[in-house]
């Protein structure tokens, strides 16, 4: 059994590589791009140089600025830059659509266009050509910038501090070279002649040789960025909140993973005596009446009776007799002053009827599947046997039908972990608890790519524990099934 389990871990770990591949594959090659809300909220509001640099930073951050699987950005042409900063600057009479994208595109080029800006810029200015020129250096200005490292973290070691010092002495001076279109020639020649004295100091910094465009090519891309944080389990930070996410989701898994596992159990518990009750006394009135009220507790979504629960049973109902359970929420106001016993009675006292409602609807499937498979057992000859032996109904039902019954539910383990997670999303958000329901809700809305992508991968892992715990409860229920 030990050997078993450490293969299926092992290969849990290419199963779930492959699926965050079909996950990045997913989000970034379908239409626009991750944050472009955000993105293009900052880039409307880029009319002075501190939402221009944090507009810098966030695709930086994000990786936005990069290729997705392979970088061949340093085989740029002057011609092909040209062309962009002409239809950026309207020297073309291009369409507004077609200005937006040679902006990203020129934008996104970063440090590869350098050169060729210098040398476009410095052309411009011999042909006359001001619009050209002066777009040229606006661009410049904005793809010279580097990076910082790691800018969100919360502790930096002091070579890094340095390090982000200098880059940041750097940009400042970058930043300051910049003109209004409106200038005196005069005052854009002194900005001109910056940007080349600057240049003239950095130029090495734009040479690369064959091993390193090479390694640029495969490694200063999205998807490698995507990978190396992967493996270390760095998934950013958060578009909206700035947070990191891995943070974050571990501060709500105990919010979640309570109602998920809770409802789980609950329901297992709760349709494995129905399901035995019902092929038991198959047929009879009972059944009928139990088969009848589980198929109408199935039909009725959990956020409507979500809602009807709050409006007639919480806090805020209109009958004071009803007013049984709070309107949502963890813990109540002045939970710290309540011993540890009493902190967990007001948590439970909070989760009712959340859990109510992420479990009455898996019961009509859990109790017929129960119902179903132990009906099959029943008519198996070694049950005729044990009853012909005398066995009492109870012992035949319950030592020796009860285990084989069991497979067909527990084939269901697999899938009802992630979908539990999916169906808690809506009920904490409708009962205002702070797990990850109202967090994934808002990622969407305002598409927060990280948020989404560790919730993805985290339901993957949902799902291969699943199939894991399936595989070994047939063989805890079943002594025939050993995985040896």
């Amino acid at each position: 059994m030990k050997a078993y389990v450490v293969r299926r871990l092992l290969l849990m770990i290419p199963t779930f590589f492959g699926i965050s591949l079909v996950i990045f594959a997913v989000l970034n090659l379908a239409p626009g791009r991750p944050g472009q809300q955000q993105s293009a909220d900052l880039a409307r509001n880029a009319k002075n140089e501190e939402t221009e640099e944090s507009y810098r930073i966030f695709r930086e951050q994000f990786s936005l600025d990069k290729p997705i699987f392979w970088n061949t950005r340093f085989l740029l042409s002057d011609d092909a830059v040209r062309s962009l900063v002409r239809v950026a600057a309207n020297v073309t009479r291009s369409s507004a659509a077609e200005r937006i994208h040679a902006d990203e595109d020129l934008e996104d080029f970063g440090e590869y266009a350098v050169p060729h800006l210098i040398a476009i810029m410095n052309d411009a200015d011999r042909a006359h050509d001001v619009a050209t020129r002066d777009a040229a250096v606006y661009f410049l200005r904005l793809d010279a910038t580097r990076p910082l490292e790691d800018p969100f973290a919360k502790s930096q070691s002091a070579a890094t501090r340095a390090h982000n010092a200098s880059v940041e002495s750097e940009n400042a001076d970058l930043r300051k070279m910049r003109y209004p279109l409106d200038a005196e020639e005069a005052a854009k020649r002194v900005v001109l002649g910056q940007v080349n004295r600057w240049y003239g100091e950095h130029a090495d910094r734009f040479r690369y040789g064959f091993g390193n465009e090479v390694y640029r090519f495969f490694f200063d891309t999205r998807f490698s960025k995507y990978w190396s944080n992967l493996v270390r389990l760095d998934f950013g930070v958060s578009l909206v909140s700035r947070e990191p996410v891995f943070a974050t989701l571990v501060s709500k898994l105990k919010y979640s993973l309570t109602l998920s596992v809770g409802s789980l159990v609950l329901a297992y518990l709760i349709a494995i005596p129905v399901g035995i009750f019902s092929a038991v006394r198959k047929d009879s009135t009972a059944d009928r009446v139990l088969t009848i009220v589980l198929f109408v507790l199935y039909s009725l979504p959990s956020f409507f009776v979500a809602t009807l629960l709050l409006y007639f049973l919480s806090g805020g109902s209109d009958y004071k007799a009803l007013r049984l359970f709070p309107t949502g929420g963890w813990q109540s106001r002045g939970h710290e002053n309540l011993s540890a016993y009493g902190e967990l009675a007001d948590i439970g006292w909070h989760l009712i009827l959340p859990l109510f409602c992420l479990t009455y609807g898996s019961l009509a499937a859990l109790s017929r599947y129960m119902r179903t498979g132990l009906l099959d057992v029943i008519r198996s000859d070694y049950i005729r046997t044990a009853r012909a032996k005398g066995l009492s109904e109870r012992t035949v039902i319950g030592k020796h039908a009860l285990r084989n019954g069991l497979l067909p539910i527990l084939t269901l383990l697999a899938g009802l972990l992630p979908a539990v997670l999916g169906g808690s999303v809506i009920i904490e958000y409708i009962f205002g608890i702070p797990g990850m329901g109202l967090w994934v809700v808002d990622a969407i809305y305002q598409r927060d790519y990280n948020v989404i992508l560790i919730v993805e991968l985290f339901s993957t892992i949902l799902v291969l524990v699943g199939i894991l715990l399936t595989d070994l409860s047939y063989a805890l229920v079943d002594p025939r099934i050993r995985y040896e």
